[in-house]
């Protein structure tokens, strides 16, 4: 226990610094706290008459144990010496040194080493968005993190991170900063891939998180808040395999810790003792973004790294993922007051891209998608997810409503990639003025079934 108004000033005379202890008339100094000086007698005390209770032994009995108690705490002290008086001693032990030479590969690290070994590989993103408010552009700042994937500036982030971003600026722990390009993203399992102008630069180790085990400590550097930069918090693998569903209402394999991850977190690493690199930190599944519901504490999520290593390798080489499949198609739900009037439940196809593999196939506006391979779909998201089993090139058996009777269709798979989702973006564009038009004109649109269409 320190005595606080002596301590925080840590200068006692002229002379600066002082690293012994204080001493008054009162107070006096001994070289071992546990022995009584020899040049010191405490003063004579006059004679005491003797009582007959025994209350006071026990008091000082207790007072003695819970000072003596206080000096295997720390290296400050609290000394009762032979007269009852005390002596404070100050700490004078050598600055934590972090020694990082003997660190190597497969030898698990102290936080302390994994933080002087890694934190030049974190990195701060800052970005400039432009957001639609009831029909007003509006700019904004967003702040999250990320970390280098290779010495060349490739760097990986959350996508919810530059989602909208019309500048990017990567920032390091040394100071330096530099403008960044994306390269390509994937909304659906949240990753992003950065590029800046760098080379020679620290690049992470990437794990397998596949063997991962409950319990297991892991650590996180990055920049809470936007605002506390390059923040090491720690905690354990609370489990595995989670399956969360995001505000957009994908579905993602999680893994679930109780590492501190906040509003800024997002896109940054998820260590292992060793140093590598086992997930991608997602502050947008940690935190709950209603200011009118409570932060859940000691409930943090990161995407595993193993699920997302081939995207990121795509990402790289090719700027978008490679094999994944795409119907050309506009979709939303069926409505359930639709369904009460004995419409199936399924995909109410709401538009059908020219020229694309549901074209081809024989898919039209109107129709809806109760099942792939026999497997029910009864809404978009298990389409989407019964997608997701393929890869372009697959033939795919659609089972589908129209006029009243169900067909079947066979449709092999188109190639997703970002001339598709341009395409599908601007037929969403016109979808969307037909149905402004219909309003103007006080009319419904055809079908009555959709409520929101999705694209893939």
């Amino acid at each position: 226990m320190y005595n606080n108004e002596f301590h925080s000033s840590g200068n006692f005379e002229s002379g600066g610094p002082s690293n012994q202890p204080i001493e008054t008339n009162d107070y006096h100094v001994h070289e071992d706290p546990w022995q009584p000086s020899s040049s010191w007698q405490p003063p004579q005390q006059p004679p005491r008459k003797k009582k007959k209770g025994t209350g006071g032994k026990f008091v000082a009995l207790a007072l003695c144990c819970a000072l003596l108690g206080g000096v295997a705490g720390g290296s400050g002290v609290w000394y009762l010496t032979q007269r009852q008086g005390t002596t404070i001693y100050e700490s004078t032990h050598e600055p934590v040194s972090v020694d990082t030479t003997n660190v190597s590969s497969g030898e698990a690290m102290t936080p302390a080493q994994l933080y002087a070994n890694y934190v030049d590989a974190c990195v701060g993103i800052s970005t400039q968005v432009t957001t639609n408010v009831y029909g007003y552009q509006v700019q904004g700042a967003a702040a999250g993190s990320g970390f280098v994937v290779t010495s060349d500036g490739y760097i990986v982030t959350n996508y919810h991170v530059i989602e909208n971003a019309t500048s990017i600026t990567v920032n390091f722990v040394d100071g330096t900063s530099y403008d960044a390009t994306l390269v390509g993203g994937e909304a659906e399992n949240d990753v992003a891939v950065l590029k800046i102008e760098a080379t020679g630069l620290h690049a992470v180790t990437l794990g397998d998180s596949d063997a991962l085990v409950v319990g297991e400590p892991v650590y996180t550097i990055g920049n809470p808040l936007g605002e506390l930069t390059w923040s090491l918090t720690d905690g354990l693998v609370s489990a595995k395999d989670r399956t969360v569903t995001t505000s957009e209402g994908e579905t993602m394999n999680m893994l679930q810790t109780n590492t501190a991850i906040n509003p800024g977190n997002s896109g940054g690493p998820l260590f292992n003792a060793y140093g590598e690199v086992i997930g991608i930190t997602s502050a947008k599944l940690s935190n709950n973004s209603s200011s009118s519901e409570a932060t859940i504490e000691g409930l943090g999520f990161a995407i595993p790294i193993n699920d997302v290593k081939d995207i990121i390798t795509d990402l790289i080489e090719h700027g978008y993922v490679t094999g994944r499949p795409n119907l050309g198609i506009l979709t939303t739900d069926v409505s359930s007051a639709a369904t009460r009037y004995g419409v199936p439940a399924g995909s109410f196809v709401e538009a059908v891209l020219d020229g694309s593999c549901a074209d081809n196939g024989g898919l039209q506006q109107g129709d809806i998608i109760t099942a792939i391979d026999g497997t029910e779909a009864a809404d978009t998201n298990t389409l989407k997810a019964l997608l997701r089993e393929h890869t372009a090139g697959d033939t795919v058996t659609l089972s589908v409503y129209r006029s009243g009777e169900t067909i079947e269709l066979q449709i092999t798979l188109d190639e997703d990639n970002e001339a598709r989702q341009s395409a599908l973006s601007d037929l969403q564009t016109q979808l969307n003025q037909e149905r402004q038009n219909a309003r103007d004109q006080g009319q419904e649109s055809s079908g009555n079934y959709f409520n929101w269409p999705f694209g893939y």
